[in-house]
């Protein structure tokens, strides 16, 4: 399964995606994969160290983007361990397709069953936009065979620029954080506008819920497609302003995964 975890910047993107990541890797092998190339706080939240940029494996975003201007090559195609389909077209930057097991060790930081790997960061004023990250994600996600116990989460960058660069059309499901806040609540009809369009199943956390603004929350939204309200704890602010691990257990993120186990 691959699921993609969204929002607007601040909406609680990563946090959710830290639990539910710990709370599936106790029957799932979870990869975390983080495209948020502004986002530096991920790995304390699982409680790892930060890992190397995946851009880094094809030589830098230089190189990277001298490969992408290579067309894709011909091939047999057939079939995978998991028996899916190679296709017709060769990857320009894969030269055999990759399983959890085939993932490079060293772009990858582990803390029991849980795997998390970060596209690329920008590191320096003036090195250029992010779309080589775009690209890279997109092909990555293609070329990932998965086994019928794994699962991939992605924390994907703030806003809906991933759906311009296509790369939401490799998910099975998106699950899409809303705050309280006027932005949040606007956006999330846009996410299910393009959820629609990529063909997406669209799904909704309602984060931060203070009793007093819970039903204006769930009126902003389809109230059948919201599978969690996570109350504003002060356990989970805390941590995440320390850049501490986030070690609790949530009842809501409990269901969550029941129902995404089950569907």
């Amino acid at each position: 399964m691959r699921i993609a975890v969204c929002g607007k910047g601040g909406s609680g993107k990563s946090t959710v995606s830290a639990l539910l990541a710990k709370q599936m890797a106790k029957t799932k092998n979870v990869l975390v994969l983080d495209i948020d190339e502004s986002n530096y706080g991920l790995h304390t939240q699982l409680g790892m160290a930060a890992p190397r940029d995946l851009m880094e494996y094809f030589g830098g975003k230089k190189s990277f983007k001298e490969k992408q201007k290579a067309p894709k090559t011909s091939s047999l195609g057939g079939l995978t361990q998991t028996g899916a389909n190679t296709g017709t077209q060769q990857s320009r930057f894969f030269k055999s397709r990759w399983s959890f097991s085939d993932l490079p060790s060293e772009f990858v930081e582990k803390k029991g069953e849980v795997r998390l790997m970060a596209v690329g960061k920008i590191h320096d004023f003036g090195e250029g936009c992010a779309c080589p990250m775009g690209v890279l994600t997109r092909e990555f996600l293609e070329n990932l065979d998965l086994g019928k116990d794994d699962v991939v989460i992605v924390d994907t960058e703030a806003g809906t620029e991933h759906f311009g660069r296509g790369v939401d059309k490799d998910f099975d499901l998106l699950l899409v954080v809303i705050d309280p806040s006027y932005e949040s609540l606007k956006l999330s009809k846009k996410f299910g506008e393009f959820g629609n369009q990529c063909g997406c199943k669209v799904y909704f956390v309602l984060n931060r819920v203070e009793p007093d603004i819970r039903e204006e929350m769930l009126n902003s939204v389809i109230g059948v497609n919201v599978l969690a309200e996570i109350p504003a704890k002060r356990e989970l602010f805390k941590a995440s302003l320390k850049g501490e691990e986030l070690d609790l257990e949530l009842e809501e993120i409990e269901k969550l995964v029941e129902f995404l186990e089950n569907i």
